[in-house]
């Protein structure tokens, strides 16, 4: 078999089906499995990504490859963590035939991404994936948080997660996902990815988010579980008053309300309405932390 030519080194449309079928793949709607077959999109993925020569670039869920071997034609270096016993094994040949002289510069972790807590060869510097809209979140905040030198992120995800993802305070869709995104990185819609590019074509469409690592979390004394608890607590009961809604935290609304005042915010404002930085000030004046000083 001769060697692909970078030009035809990525996967077509007939190149996926051929592979799927040759390894009795069938994409399950479970683990939410749409293969990217359209190689410009690919490019544009890495592209909008900015990804440099120099980059050490963790792949979440690689699928067959697509997005793969476009990365590693422009990344220093590519780990790929692929939970799907038959894809995983299949990928390390799929990079050999269609990118050899890139191959060594690739790495196969076959594990669950939610339990990766280290990666094979230099620190990742970029994470750039396509997530399955029922693990996205999770999976992201996870890898954000483990890896601290992942500087740069694009993932594609269902088009209703990349807007609560980029979701400003004040927006509708405004929730957890956007607070805890932004705990970590500047976050912002990058793009719009139709149906068409995927098979099976799903029933969405799907956006892309970048974030840009905060070169430090925001300035606090509450540690990110403690902010982190806050919001999970506000958002619990989104339509109450946060003097309501964080009732539990703060073990009454009397106590609730007195940490929201001395942090500054209304007891009458809802969790919709704050910045990352305003529920680390509630955090830091939690009634336990008052009075364990």
């Amino acid at each position: 078999m001769t060697s692909p030519t970078p030009a035809d080194a990525l996967l077509g449309p007939a190149d996926v089906r051929e592979l799927a079928a040759a390894l009795g793949v069938r994409p399950t709607k479970q683990r939410g499995q749409n293969f990217v077959i359209d190689a410009n999109t690919v490019r544009r993925i890495v592209r909008t990504a900015e990804v440099r020569p120099d980059d050490v670039v963790v792949e979440v869920g690689p699928g067959l490859g697509s997005l793969t071997l476009a990365l590693l034609e422009a990344a220093d270096r590519v780990t790929a963590v692929e939970i799907d016993d038959v894809l995983a094994a299949a990928l390390p040949a799929t990079v050999a035939a269609r990118a050899p002289g890139r191959a060594e510069r690739f790495a196969l972790v076959h594990s669950d991404a939610m339990h990766v807590t280290e990666l094979p060869g230099p620190a990742p510097t970029a994470l750039v994936a396509n997530l399955p809209y029922n693990v996205a979140v999770p999976v992201l905040l996870h890898m954000l948080e483990t890896f601290p030198s992942i500087e740069r992120t694009l993932v594609m995800v269902q088009s209703e997660v990349a807007d609560r993802l980029a979701a400003a305070p004040g927006s509708k869709v405004y929730g957890v996902p956007s607070v805890k995104a932004n705990w970590y990185a500047e976050v912002k819609r990058a793009g719009a990815i139709g149906r068409n590019v995927f098979w099976p074509a799903p029933n969405v469409d799907s956006g892309l988010v970048s974030l840009v690592r905060r070169a430090e979390p925001p300035k606090t004394t509450a540690s990110r579980r403690e902010v982190f608890a806050v919001v999970d607590a506000a958002f619990a009961q989104r339509r109450k008053t946060l003097r309501a809604a964080l009732a539990g935290w703060a073990g009454s609304a009397a106590a609730a309300e007195a940490a929201l005042v001395a942090a500054g915010v209304s007891p009458q404002a809802r969790g919709e309405s704050l910045t990352v930085e305003e529920f680390a000030r509630i955090a830091e004046h939690a009634p336990h932390k008052e009075s364990a000083a």
